[in-house]
């Protein structure tokens, strides 16, 4: 009996082990998490409650306050006191509420919107102000409900009423517009009519329960549970405990929260083993801890966001779990995460190969393979990098980095194990085909398909380089693309001696570097750094594709993959895309998600279905149900988080609300505020709380007023303008998914004030100034003109002096020439009557000396009567010749003519000269010398000289005078100035 008993009892504890085994398998596809440790958050370690208010952005009750994330930024709000914050809900008035130690009230924002803490404990009693932790907040009705263990605060308006517990109050929640305590003496009691009054009569709850969550499980019923006794249904006025389908995998487990994921689905946190997803009929659908991706297992709180993303609240961190997202990670090894090479799906078994082996799992009839339950069984003698998975001739082929493989029934049967293998073609298009090539790490293996067996014929003649892009196309031609070489090209048409072109950048290529080549709808092509390059058999080249063009143009393409349904995916750079056809016209959708994920130089997509795309990672592999992600199109939001100014300093102009937490985002005309302008230079902070897909969006901003056009679209999350001239600008920012959904606009329209100096009133102060100094100026501008008037008087009578003084220097200038043409005209008639004096003094000489030679001749004659008669004839004329009275009188009417009457100045003057007298002051006057004048007069000189003293004498002149000089003043006297006087 004993032995039989232990027996049944070892038969039960296997079945048991082995159903919890089966229970504990996870999906194989497990949602992207992302983790936020303190260091990122800035903030305390535990998170217990969290919402979501209607703009998207999220409140953790937290050790250290009240903190927020908005999808790029995270802030803590402290309460006054500084203590732990551990409940947090929101009200129907928007407003956001918190309970902390001692203290509980609410979160609204100031003029500037910022978010600051109003306690409400000023509305308690003296009696009722202290109390321990509030624990929970639960909105119900128009009222909010406070929980501690002392007492629930209810607050309606400004007015609250408390409940204090009969021993003790330990959970407080709301479901199915219920609302329902625990009390450690009373246990279950529902709010009814301003009193708590017993929930449920008929009860299967044990003694020693501790509810710890409640919510809707239908549309009449509530899941009810505990920390450590199980979970409950309350359903028409009963509890009935909640069954799982196999063993209760929670009964050594402490449940600290509990929600509903969507109307099949729970998801159930515990203190140390993470979170389980159960559905109603308690089947363990997965279970997320820290091998999966969390920062630890002590889930505190679970919350499901508006995009059905699953946040927990942790001991120490918060998560998000991706949950609704169509991207998941397979790790075919969790504790040994290996490089993803290569995928495929084969008889019911899905192969995926690493870097460390291959591994294998059975499929099922799931529609989305990434809900596989079960762990990936590692095939033996596969341990290393598995570089190609081929399906050929119905059989499975394997690329090892130990050679080539052939796999039947989960078994490597060693086909060529000398070399490294990358992949296998079948050389003809009709199957089976009796010729396979290997492409391996030193060339081409040609294999022969016989009775299942693959049996290898040797290298390739001719060609002897690594392999790892093939393809053949509809010639017989295998091309090959070598990392560092180029492209070759190899006809097969005789095999036994096959032709082998390089082809290079001399051959149309951009490079000889980078090139993958791939068979995309029935065309060789090559993946280059520069796009995407196809082979014209007419110039035997290479050409720039005209039809990737338009799509890739000139970027660096690394691998491209064609679908069943002709999408092509593609690789750029490291970032996964697809080109989709099955709408009107083709749309490129990028996996921003997998962004620095994939695994360079040995990319692999493989497009099985649409609701199934394997994609290698530098971790496993990325499962994407592509049905799913177009889908999954979620309103995307735009939200400005937060405007400073700044110029010597910085101040906050608004901190992200316009009103209360869970009021609208569009900004109140009173909310509109004008700006100095010694902080005309802002600085704007923007974000979309897309929280799964936070690295797909991008921005597009506008300063309305100051910019002309909206900027590119880009990931970045702030804008600073500077020194922005006075006026009304309106920031505006929108944001975009890689899916094209793109955000309203969000707006923040502010006024910068003109400076002091071009305000109205200074403008009034420039209008009297620029009075007066129009009246200063005029008054400057009559002195000017003033003074200018007599400067031009001044200057009139100075040019008209001048003008004087020119016109007096051009009359003496005139009377100059005209002295200096008298005098050349006199000293010309002088000249003459020089001449003429000369003339008469050498006719008196000759006359005088024929008169004497006559006369000498006569007394030689002795008076011979006719001669004599003769002599005295001639005499006679001499001496009338000699009378020059007549020629006197002539010679001094010519002399007063040259010389202005200067005879008749000299008579006037001196009245008392002679004849004699006044013709020697004619000849002195012209400046004859004694001698001249002596033989005009037909005197001695000593005559001449007893003449001129004698007219000294009447001239009343002494001796040192010269004659000359007096006669030429009293001539300039007489007759006015004389030439050259002025």
């Amino acid at each position: 009996m004993p032995y039989a008993f232990l027996k049944g009892s070892v038969i039960a504890l296997f079945c048991w082990f082995i159903a919890g085994t089966c229970l504990a398998q996870n999906t194989i596809g497990i949602p992207d998490i992302v983790n936020y440790p303190r260091d990122v958050y800035n903030a305390g370690t535990q998170n217990r409650g969290i919402v979501q208010d209607r703009n998207g952005i999220l409140y953790f009750a937290n050790y250290q306050g009240l903190l927020s994330f908005d999808g790029n930024y995270w802030k803590i709000y402290p309460l006054p006191n500084k203590t732990v914050v551990r409940s947090v809900a929101l009200g129907k008035d928007n407003r956001i509420y918190a309970g902390g130690q001692n203290d509980f009230g609410y979160f609204s924002p100031d003029r500037s919107g910022k978010l600051v803490f109003t306690s409400l404990k000023g509305l308690l009693s003296e009696k009722n102000n202290s109390f321990s932790d509030i624990w929970f907040i639960v909105p119900f009705g128009n009222d909010i409900f406070f929980m501690s263990r002392e007492a629930i605060f209810q607050l309606n308006n400004r007015t609250i009423t408390v409940y204090p517990a009969a021993s003790e109050w330990r959970f407080l929640g709301g479901s199915n517009h219920r609302l329902i305590a625990q009390d450690g003496r009373n246990g279950l009691l529902e709010f009814r009519d301003g009193l708590w009054a017993p929930f449920i009569k008929e009860s299967a709850l044990p003694g020693n329960y501790l509810a710890t969550c409640l919510f809707p499980f239908g549309t009449d019923s509530s899941f009810l549970g505990t920390v450590n006794t199980g979970f409950f249904v309350l359903a028409n006025d009963k509890i009935t405990p909640f069954h799982f389908a196999g063993p209760n995998p929670f009964v050594n487990e402490r449940v600290l929260t509990a929600i509903s994921v969507n109307k099949d689905w729970l998801a159930i946190g515990t203190n140390l083993d993470g979170t389980y997803i159960v559905n109603k009929q308690g089947e363990i659908i997965q279970n997320l801890s820290r091998k999966e991706g969390l920062q630890n297992n002590n889930v505190l709180m679970l919350f499901l966001d508006r995009n059905k993303n699953l946040w927990m609240g942790l001991d120490d961190g918060i998560d998000l779990v991706a949950y609704n997202n169509a991207i998941k990670h397979i790790y075919p090894e969790k504790l040994n995460e290996g490089l993803g090479y290569t995928s495929i799906i084969y008889n019911k078994e899905l192969f995926v190969g690493t870097s460390n082996g291959l591994y294998s799992l059975p499929v099922d009839d799931q529609e989305d393979l990434s809900f596989l339950r079960g762990d990936f069984r590692s095939i033996p003698g596969t341990k290393g990098s598995t570089w190609g998975l081929c399906e050929i001739n119905g059989s499975l082929l394997l690329g090892h980095h130990d050679g080539a493989f052939q796999i039947i029934n989960d078994r490597l049967i060693p086909i060529d194990t000398s070399r490294a293998y990358w992949t296998f073609l079948p050389f003809s298009n009709v199957l089976p085909s009796t010729l396979v090539l290997g492409g391996n790490g030193v060339g081409i293996d040609l294999l022969r398909y016989s009775e299942g067996r693959f049996i290898p014929q040797g290298n390739l003649a001719g060609y002897a380089s690594s392999s790892q892009f093939m393809a053949i196309d509809n010639n017989s031609t295998v091309w090959v693309a070598h990392p560092y070489r180029g492209v070759y090209r190899v006809d097969l048409t005789d095999r036994t001696h096959p032709k082998v072109k390089l082809y290079t950048e001399k051959n149309g290529l951009p490079s000889y570097l980078k090139n993958h080549l791939f068979k995309i709808r029935n065309h060789i092509v090559i993946a280059t750094e520069k796009g995407v390059y196809e082979y014209n058999p007419g110039q035997d080249v290479f050409e720039l594709s005209s039809y990737f063009k338009g799509f890739f143009g000139e970027r660096n393409i690394r691998a491209l993959k064609e679908d069943a349904a002709g999408n092509i995916w593609f690789i750029e750079d490291n970032s996964l895309g697809v080109i989709d056809f099955s709408g009107p016209k083709p749309e490129t959708i990028f996996f921003p998600e997998l962004n620095g994920k994939l695994v360079a130089d040995y990319e692999h997509i493989n497009p099985y279905d649409r609701y199934n795309i394997l994609v290698g990672a530098e971790k496993g592999f990325y499962h994407i149900n592509y049905a799913e992600y177009k889908k999954n199109r979620y309103p995307i939001g735009v939200r400005i988080r937060s405007v400073r100014a700044f110029g010597k300093s910085d101040t906050l102009l608004f901190g992200g609300y316009f009103g209360e937490v869970d009021d609208s985002l569009d900004q109140p005309v009173e909310a509109v505020y004008s700006i100095s302008n010694k902080w005309n230079s802002l600085h704007f902070e923007y974000t979309s709380p897309l929280y799964a897909a936070q690295n797909s969006i991008t921005y597009s901003y506008c300063l309305k007023g100051f910019d002309r056009d909206w900027s590119e679209w880009s990931k970045k999350t702030e804008k600073e303008y500077t020194n922005l001239p006075a006026g009304t600008y309106t920031f505006q920012v929108r944001s975009k998914s890689n899916l094209g959904n793109e955000s309203p606009t969000g707006n923040y329209t502010f006024t910068i004030l003109p400076p002091w100096y071009l305000t109205g009133w200074a403008y009034a102060v420039y209008a009297l100034l620029l009075l007066g100094l129009m009246y200063l100026l005029y008054c400057w501008q009559r002195r000017i003109f003033r003074e200018q008037q007599r400067k031009h008087e001044e200057e009139q009578a100075r040019l008209q002096y001048l003008h004087q003084l020119e016109i007096d220097k051009s009359e003496k200038e005139i009377v100059k020439l005209k002295n200096e043409k008298l005098e050349a005209e006199i000293e010309h008639k002088n000249t003459e009557l020089a001449s003429t004096a000369m003339h008469l003094v050498q006719k008196g000489e000759l006359l005088s000396n024929i008169r004497e030679e006559l006369m000498r001749m006569k007394k030689g004659n002795n008076g011979d009567g006719v001669a004599a008669d003769e002599f005295k004839k001639m005499l006679r004329i001499l001496g009338e010749e000699n009378k020059m009275d007549k020629d006197w009188e002539q010679f001094a009417v010519h002399f007063d003519k040259v010389h202005s009457d200067f005879l008749q100045i000299l008579k006037t003057a001196y009245p008392a000269l002679s004849a004699h007298e006044l013709k020697l002051c004619a000849y002195l006057r012209m400046n004859l010398s004694s001698k001249e004048i002596a033989q005009l007069e037909n005197i001695s000189v000593r005559g001449v000289e007893i003449s001129r003293y004698r007219l000294r004498k009447k001239l009343r002149i002494s001796t040192e005078i010269n004659l000359f000089d007096f006669l030429m003043d009293l001539h300039g006297k007489g007759k006015g100035p004389t030439p050259g006087s002025v």
